[in-house]
């Protein structure tokens, strides 16, 4: 945490966890909002498809043009038009200005972190693992403080007013990183090259089926941010409260099991460590569709956590050690964009699974997921590492 790579990574994390908070606050006050807005849950997958999606595709395009003219230039672009976006979801009167609120925060939040990863592998070579730890498990401690705000606004306020503090600090972050940054700003016209890092990434062997297998995880995770408090209170019947409390251990045990995965990783094969974690995923989230008592499902979901949030920093430094150091940046932003977007469709299907059937049949679906992904990550690893 000391020098100037230190305080780049907390103020890129605080960051982090600001837009993960603007994003995730939405889940758990969905039934309100649901409510307000007069919506299915099928449009209301929607809205988050179209935040993950849009996300999903400004993954490259920043990770590129991080690489080509400067972090600084995407960080700060980024939090600006995210900070634009969570205000238009807080005053939007209808569904369809909610739904354009949600577009342009999917675009804004999509330029910030490919580029904050970028930056940091930039900063940190011998630890990255812990790094990149310390960094995604502040978007966990984004997700609890989502949880929270939900809790605290709906019962003093209306939902509306959970998007005030979110443009707030995001804002903050935004000066804090200008002034920190030893970086210029960069604006200029720059080739995309998409052909040339489609051959680079496509034609290693193994990285194609690695790719499948984080699309898999990436429909299970987005899926399940968007429904696991409406799951909780719909299917096991658990109160608001336990519901949202549930959420926020979703995140709470991420900010730990991910800079304790990444440590772990940077220790034992990575290669290892990540389908394990997804094995005790799916494991988790079967044992909590099978059973009823209360305290038995919160034991489910946490280890459930465990698992799913243990995966991604494991699995990004992995790739980061792959990749060439002068496009990094760009194809790590090929490979989330690709992942996140064909992941983005999860609420969407779970939504309309849960209208056509329940959500128990839905999250089944998820856990059977995980799985493949979890076979997928075996095989491709050991065929990218020729083992």
């Amino acid at each position: 945490m000391r020098g100037y790579g230190g305080r780049l990574l907390v103020t890129v994390s605080v960051g982090w966890a600001t837009v993960q908070c603007g994003r995730l606050v939405l889940s758990p006050l969905l039934p309100t909002v649901r409510d307000s807005l007069a919506i299915s849950n099928t449009e209301a997958g929607i809205v988050f498809s179209l935040l993950w999606g849009l996300y999903a595709l400004l993954q490259y395009p920043s990770g590129r043009l991080s690489d080509r003219l400067s972090r600084k230039t995407l960080l700060v672009a980024g939090g600006v038009i995210g900070a634009a976006g969570f205000l238009a979801m807080g005053t939007a009167p209808t569904y369809l200005a909610f739904l354009g609120g949600a577009a342009v925060v999917g675009v804004g939040v999509g330029l910030y972190p490919t580029a904050a990863r970028a930056l940091l592998s930039d900063l940190f070579v011998e630890r990255r693992g812990q790094a990149f730890g310390f960094h995604t498990a502040s978007g966990d401690v984004g997700g609890v403080a989502a949880a929270g705000l939900a809790t605290l606004v709906v019962a003093v306020a209306t939902w509306r007013t959970a998007y005030l503090p979110v443009v707030a600090l995001l804002a903050l972050v935004v000066v804090a990183i200008h002034v920190q940054s030893r970086e210029r700003y960069v604006v200029e016209r720059t080739d995309l090259a998409l052909g040339a890092t489609a051959r680079r990434l496509l034609g290693r062997p193994g990285l194609r089926r690695l790719v499948l297998a984080y699309v898999l995880f990436a429909f299970s995770w987005q899926a399940t941010t968007a429904f696991l408090p409406t799951f909780l209170r719909a299917s096991k019947g658990l109160p608001p409260a336990v519901a949202n409390a549930g959420f926020a251990a979703l995140f709470l045990v991420g900010a730990v099991a991910k800079p304790t995965a990444g440590w772990l990783g940077d220790r034992v094969e990575k290669r290892r460590v990540a389908p394990a974690a997804l094995l005790l995923a799916a494991a988790a989230l079967g044992a909590v569709l099978l059973v009823g008592s209360t305290p038995t499902i919160v034991v489910g979901v946490v280890l459930f956590a465990a698992g799913l949030l243990s995966f991604p920093p494991v699995m990004q430094a992995y790739l980061m050690d792959r990749l060439p150091d002068e496009s990094m940046g760009g194809d790590l932003g090929a490979m989330r964009s690709v992942y996140i977007s064909i992941g983005a469709t999860g609420p969407t299907v779970v939504g309309a699974i849960a209208d056509a059937s329940s959500f128990g049949v839905a999250f089944t679906v998820l856990a059977g997921g995980l799985l493949a992904s979890a076979a997928l990550v075996r095989s491709s690893t050991r065929r990218v590492d020729g083992v």
